[in-house]
């Protein structure tokens, strides 16, 4: 098949993307696929060759790269494009991507978890990875999650939407309790998350998110082990615990490995791992997602699971943790990109009937 495996974009999950996606074409292209790298936001600027040939461009334009211990500096990614339209697709993307048989959506954050992407092929009639615009859009809101939490009565912790200004900020620390996590509500990749243990430290986070938006949540404080359970169709995989060596399993750890250990299967309960599997596939199936997500929790002290947030398109590189599940269940890294591409093929059919 030739797929267009879409990455990068404008998020500052850029990075990130990227490596997701250098990880998944060149996976495909070891399956026999014609896949090819295509950054969102910058396009096919740097291609020379004839459109009509890309697919049989060397490599499949990928190149190394690598998520660094700070998010990437957007407004220099903005300069660098020659196209300095706002359009957030850049050169012939939508063309490509038309041209495919499929698109592999591994883009991260908002530029493509949020369902605006998702919207914009389904308008085509291009197939794409993963779920529809409609829960996409919904999951990626951590407030309409937690909506969906309480109403599916899956364990979270207790919460407060906060849409606010910096004046607003004095009564705030007031009236919110302390320690609490206080998250923008269309963050990833840990940034725009901040765990404010005092009033001041309150005070400083709300200063903070403002940089990324005026929406956040504000849940009760939980401490616990870090464990991730991903769903594929309809079934749950084994679960992965994360030890931080940092505090807490911020953006470096997430994707700097000296700074994390990961285990998989995680050293829980049986009856652990079906609490939380149960629970990721509840909230999988009430929001709408179709082929693969993965469900974050903390397991605390005395055994309970809560459920923090849901990934509709998790990271993809082949230590990624929800390849790292698919391995533990028996599926190798390539096998699982080539199932994500056909069972995305039928849940767009499926949809269109």
């Amino acid at each position: 098949m030739k797929i267009v495996v879409l990455a990068g974009g404008l998020s500052t999950e850029r990075n990130v993307a990227l490596v997701t996606g250098t990880g998944v074409c060149r996976a495909l292209r070891e399956k026999g696929h014609q896949a090819i790298l295509v950054d969102m936001f910058l396009g096919l600027e740097n291609y020379t060759g004839a459109l009509a040939d890309v697919f049989d461009a060397p490599d499949g334009l990928c190149s190394d790269v690598r998520v660094e211990s700070v998010e990437p500096d957007l407004e220099a990614v903005r300069r660098s494009r020659r196209d300095q339209s706002p359009s957030m697709l850049g050169k012939d993307v939508l063309t490509v991507c038309t041209m495919a048989d499929v698109v592999f959506l591994a883009l991260h954050g908002s530029c493509g978890e949020d369902g605006r992407i998702q919207a914009t092929f389904d308008l085509l009639g291009v197939p794409y990875t993963g779920a529809g615009y409609l829960s996409s859009g919904m999951a990626m809101d951590k407030a309409i999650t937690k909506r969906f939490l309480d109403a599916e009565q899956i364990r979270s912790a207790p919460w407060r939407d906060v849409i606010y200004t910096e004046a607003d900020i004095p009564q705030l620390v007031q009236e919110l309790e302390v320690p609490c996590a206080v998250k923008i509500v269309n963050g990833g990749s840990s940034i725009g998350v901040e765990l404010p243990d005092t009033k001041e430290q309150l005070e400083q986070a709300l200063h903070n998110m403002l940089s990324y938006g005026n929406h956040v949540i504000v849940e009760k404080k939980i401490c616990g082990r870090e464990l991730t359970v991903g769903v594929l169709g309809d079934r749950y995989l084994p679960a992965v615990e994360i030890i931080p060596k940092n505090a807490y399993f911020d953006y470096e750890a997430k994707y700097q490995s000296e700074f994390v250990t990961e285990v998989c299967p995680a050293p829980i309960t049986d009856e652990q791992w079906h609490e939380m599997g149960a629970m990721a596939l509840k909230l999988h199936r009430a929001l709408g997602l179709s082929v693969y997500s993965r469900t974050d929790f903390l397991l605390d002290a005395e055994g309970k699971a809560w459920c923090l947030e849901v990934n509709t398109l998790p990271g993809m590189t082949p230590t990624s943790l929800f390849p790292q599940e698919a391995k533990a269940a028996g599926i190798s890294y390539g096998d699982l990109c080539e199932l994500l591409v056909l069972e995305s093929i039928k849940a767009r059919g499926a949809e269109r009937k």
